[in-house]
């Protein structure tokens, strides 16, 4: 099987887990479950890919830190803040970074192309944005809608945003390609 499918699988089984559990078992099973799920899917890339990416670490770490809190004190808002927290440190780290002439994102994408400086920092800065502006959107939605609808939000609204925000990059990657021979301004 391709390797790019099994980490999509890794990546978002844990989400539709979550998903799914929740319809049957509420927000408190649906975060058991994802906490399993998760930590599963950490396991089974391991396993698979003999390393542990630092995003999907991280974001266990955070998942399994806000859903023990959401168990133990059986309050829902804790894995609500998940996403927030989430999107923020990783927008913040981008942008921070590169204050610091730091690509981080060269990490994430650097299998996939390789692009200029010039590509890279613009890609970075549009990145960085985007996630402070998803931290910003699941703020939103939680704190003024009930908890059905920000289950639904997260799977059914983050994730084709994502997507869209990565398929809208795609002008910007073939103008900055490396090998393209364009001039890097």
């Amino acid at each position: 099987m391709n390797r790019q499918i099994i980490r999509l699988a890794l990546d978002l089984g844990p989400l539709l887990i979550f998903f799914g559990s929740f319809k049957y078992f509420g927000i408190f099973g649906a975060t058991a479950a994802f906490m399993v799920a998760v930590l599963a899917a950490l396991a089974i890339g391991w396993w698979i890919e003999r390393r542990i990416s630092p995003m999907p670490l991280f974001t266990a770490v955070l998942v399994v830190i806000f859903g023990g809190l959401t168990l133990y004190l059986q309050n829902d808002i804790f894995i609500k803040m998940k996403p927030t927290v989430l999107y923020a440190f990783f927008g913040a780290l981008l942008l921070a970074g590169l204050s610091f002439n730091r690509l981080f994102i060269k990490y994430i994408f650097a299998q996939a192309f390789e692009l200029t400086e010039t590509g890279w920092k613009k890609l970075t800065v549009r990145w960085g944005l985007f996630f402070l502006a998803l931290a910003a959107a699941n703020e939103a939605v939680w704190r003024s809608t009930s908890t059905d609808t920000w289950v639904s939000f997260k799977v059914w609204g983050i994730l084709p945003l994502i997507f869209l925000f990565a398929l809208a990059q795609t002008p910007l990657v073939m103008k900055h390609q490396a090998h393209s021979g364009k001039n890097d301004a």
